[in-house]
């Protein structure tokens, strides 16, 4: 994806405005973190965040000596506003994908005339294809010599001490760009049925696919189509086996489908892929996330500890931020920083009752191990509003919601003393929303302040697993069948948590909240 073009930012007003606040443009020397003891921190408690400046692209962790390696883009100079010199690969590391440690630059700009590193992906070369040794970690990624949007090129990047630092392999690129605006991101994968590596690469409205032997010369054979969604952006490339044993190759894409009134998240397909050919289940994509905010999103390898490799599920993490108003957030006034990630989730793919293939999404299970406090409040029965005894900024809910008759049910979220401001999660007639119109949040179009997915009414029972924190909300409905993931910004005073109905009563059955400690 696209580098950080940032020339102005938003933040907070310290004062409401109406039942969503104010957000106002501020220059950006005004920009700077304020002292400390002088504002209220916003930075999340449990979510993945960029430790100053600016992050945005995940780019795909890889499993080496025992961890993870989670690269991202990354500027230093974002407060200075320096935002034309460019990104940089970012490393963090993980055993478990909820603590992470900070690594400092891995990967970085301006060491070649090529100038900054966008998107793309990095492999380890366990049989040393390209000669840089054995175990060697090889990133391919995009650069733009010159800063033109039609010199998009891939270029080669290289590591021998297990992916901590990179050097450049040359200043030439491995894969000139053809004479085309858009052809980016670069997603490489082992093919090792034929013995050969596969990149998907961005394309304006195609995914082109390409092999190589060496990750150094790359040939082009064909690519997959797909108009009405915008420019595809980050694509992805994998195979998985769904829980009745049948495997199934997927391709995804970061996409635009908001003027079709799609997500603007991940798209993606089922389908066969013969290391040459993608062919889709269907010809319209599905979407991972039906929110406003999972951006630039990547999947990647589930390993155990011991390194062994689960076929059967994939992680998945992405950018909680959206370019439309990239630049609006209140963490920068106070800690100095602007880049969230989502909660790192497990997928597996999933039988439907219409026989068509899904991914389900899930918060992943090392979440359990960081849990600081429980409350279990059981059954609670519900006719309109019913306002809890709890208070918080950052936890989780799950609950199942059960009714005989009713329009709708769920969540007031961060709802404030007097119920003027909340963040409203759950179903309504025959969709399941997330709605953040009545509380500060990003968006100050209007018109993206409540999120939709499908939603069957007859079934008269819904599954609620919602990750609350600073500045977002996570809603995954029905053992994550859908997944609404979006920004939001409640003052830090609003921390009530109500249960609703409408038109009708419901009993929110096994509702848990859980906080955690990271």
């Amino acid at each position: 994806m696209r580098r950080s073009s940032l020339s102005r930012r938003a933040l907070l007003t310290g004062s409401a405005a109406g039942a969503a606040g104010a957000l106002l443009p501020v220059s950006p020397a005004a920009a700077k973190p304020k002292a400390a003891g002088t504002c209220a921190s916003y930075r999340a408690a449990y979510h993945f965040t960029v430790p100053d400046q600016w992050k945005n692209d995940p780019q795909r962790p890889v499993w080496i000596d025992g961890e993870y390696h989670y690269y991202y883009l990354y500027n230093p100079d974002y407060l200075t506003g320096g935002t034309e010199a460019g990104t940089a690969w970012r490393l963090a590391t993980s055993r478990d994908l909820v603590s992470f440690t900070d690594r400092g630059i891995a990967v970085p700009k301006d060491t070649t005339v090529n100038g900054d590193v966008w998107s793309g992906s990095a492999v380890v070369d366990t049989d040393n294809t390209a000669g840089f040794g054995a175990g060697a970690v090889v990133v391919l990624v995009t650069m733009s010599p010159g800063g033109g949007t039609d010199h998009q090129e891939q270029f080669l990047y290289y590591s021998t001490d297990a992916g901590r630092t990179f050097r450049p392999h040359g200043t030439a690129p491995v894969l000139p760009n053809p004479g085309v605006r858009d052809f980016r991101d670069p997603k490489v994968i082992r093919d090792e049925e034929r013995g050969r590596w596969v990149m998907a690469l961005a394309e304006n409205t195609k995914v082109g696919f390409y092999h190589s032997a060496d990750l150094k010369s790359w040939t082009y054979v064909g690519g997959f189509v797909k108009d009405g969604i915008g420019v595809l952006e980050c694509p992805d490339l994998f195979r998985i086996t769904a829980s009745d044993g049948t495997v199934k190759w997927v391709l995804g894409v970061s996409a635009n489908g908001k003027g079709a009134g799609l997500p603007n998240t991940y798209a993606y397909w089922t389908g066969s892929f013969d290391g040459t050919t993608f062919t889709p289940d269907a010809s319209d994509p599905q979407w991972l996330d039906h929110g406003w905010d999972w951006y630039g999103a990547v999947t990647f390898e589930k390993r155990a500890a011991n390194g062994t490799l689960d076929t059967r599920a994939r992680y998945a993490i992405g950018w909680l931020n959206n370019w439309d108003y990239a630049n609006t957030t209140p963490t920068i006034d106070c800690d100095g920083f602007n880049g969230t990630d989502s909660i790192v989730r497990e997928i597996t793919l999933k039988r439907a009752a219409t026989g068509t293939y899904y991914l389900a999404s899930r918060p992943i299970a090392a979440l359990d191990d960081h849990v600081s406090r429980t409350i279990d409040l059981g059954d609670l029965s519900v006719s309109g509003t019913r306002l809890l005894d709890y208070r918080g900024i950052s936890y989780e809910v799950t609950t199942e919601v059960t009714w005989e008759s009713l329009t709708g049910a769920g969540f007031q979220l961060r709802r404030s003393a007097d119920g003027g401001r909340h963040i409203d999660a759950g179903v309504y007639g025959d969709y399941a929303f997330l709605n953040r119109r009545n509380t500060v949040n990003p968006d100050t179009s209007g018109k993206w302040q409540e999120s939709h997915s499908p939603f069957d009414r007859s079934a008269r029972t819904v599954k609620l697993r919602i990750l609350v924190d600073r500045t977002s909300v996570e809603m995954f409905v029905d053992d994550g069948r859908y997944v609404h993931s979006s920004e939001a910004f409640p003052y830090l005073v609003d921390t009530g948590l109500a249960l609703f109905t409408i038109d009708g009563t419901a009993v929110f059955r096994n509702t848990v909240i859980r906080e955690f400690t990271v």
